[in-house]
């Protein structure tokens, strides 16, 4: 019997990429930005969410990326970034997910005077606000923050410095983040040796708007997950035939079951995958890659986990399919290993499998 929406909002859920400043609901945009005097295309809650998404689908990068000034601009005061934070997680309960880890970048909320440490303080306070709330409504869910440096920028270190000075208070990992082609995570040697020494989890964006080799650079410096990595296909050769046959690159993801962040209207969007129909998860799911389901942008992308889930099982997949897939992401959360563990056996009852 097939998935109805209702059905697959009732489905617990694991989202590893989710960005807090592509997440904002449509009205506290509207609200906050009229606080400052900033101007958006509409103050219109629905006509603002709907020019996000056509400009998402528009093919045009810049105007994709046009969003993200609006709602960095309203994320400048710890009021403001408590608020979006504590908003992300219930909503992010609201549409069944029961583990979130939200990735968002201080260096790009400080233009307000805030520091980058009371920026982690105050994300942290709304997602622990968000939790709280989301408990008194009937919700269950955990959630946590991973910290991004930006890949174009020169504070790496810094912030690979501030996620291991908060990891007992609430960072569980780090990311690189912005524009991939031509900003290697190489670039960034440096932080990520210092996260190896101090054993704080890594993911990176990679194989999203560059190919193979990105992935390749960042798995070298130390990604336990890829953020997006799509475009791992192109390290195998007859991709989509009876026969693959896997590069050293692909080979490597596969062995170690490295999770791949994938994000498919997203990677439709930025030009990652042709749609939804053609996105290479699929064919990636059946070689056994450890393929997982996120949404990336929320608002910017017009998008929510539930409605991720429907587009994949508007395309075939099943509910063994999407029990598979979020599997894979309980056991690639940052969390230590007995969590993980108790994510995963929250997920299998809810699928009706006893251990």
């Amino acid at each position: 019997m097939s998935l109805t929406y209702d059905d697959i909002v009732a489905l617990p859920k694991v989202v590893l990429h989710d960005h807090l400043d592509g997440g904002l609901r449509p009205t506290t945009l509207i609200e906050l930005a009229g606080e400052i005097g900033h101007e958006l295309p509409s103050t219109n809650p629905d006509e603002l969410a709907k020019i996000f998404a056509e400009n998402a689908n528009s093919g045009d990068l810049v105007k994709y990326l046009e969003a993200f000034a609006h709602t960095t601009a309203v994320m400048q005061t710890e009021d403001n970034l408590r608020r979006v934070a504590r908003e992300a997680v219930v909503d992010l309960a609201d549409d069944g997910v029961i583990y979130a880890e939200l990735r968002y970048a201080p260096e790009q909320h400080v233009a307000g005077g805030l520091s980058m440490q009371q920026v982690v303080e105050a994300v942290q306070a709304g997602i622990d606000e968000g939790v709280a709330e989301a408990v008194e409504s009937g919700r269950v869910i955990r959630a946590a923050a991973l910290l991004d440096a930006m890949r174009h920028l020169d504070r790496s270190l810094e912030v690979a410095q501030l996620a291991v000075a908060n990891r007992e208070r609430c960072c569980v990992g780090f990311d690189i983040a912005g524009p991939e082609l031509g900003f290697p995570p190489a670039n960034h040697a440096e932080a990520f040796a210092y996260l190896r020494e101090n054993h704080l989890p890594v993911t990176i964006h990679a194989g999203e708007a560059d190919g193979a080799a990105s992935v390749s650079d960042a798995l070298v410096q130390g990604a336990r997950r890829i953020g997006h990595g799509v475009r791992i296909w192109e390290d195998i050769e007859d991709f989509d035939s009876d026969e693959p046959n896997l590069g050293h690159i692909a080979q490597h993801a596969l062995d170690l079951q490295i999770p791949l962040e994938c994000c498919p209207t997203s990677n439709v969007q930025t030009g990652a995958a042709k749609s939804v129909e053609e996105h290479p998860i699929h064919t990636l799911r059946d070689l056994g890659f450890a393929v997982t389901i996120n949404t990336d942008n929320r608002l910017v992308s017009g998008v929510s986990m539930s409605g991720e889930y429907k587009a994949l099982v508007d395309n075939g997949w099943t509910k063994d399919d999407l029990l598979e897939a979020t599997l894979s992401a309980a056991w690639g959360v940052f969390l230590p290993y007995q969590d993980r563990g108790d994510l995963a056996e929250m997920i299998l009852e809810a699928y009706g499998i006893e251990l």
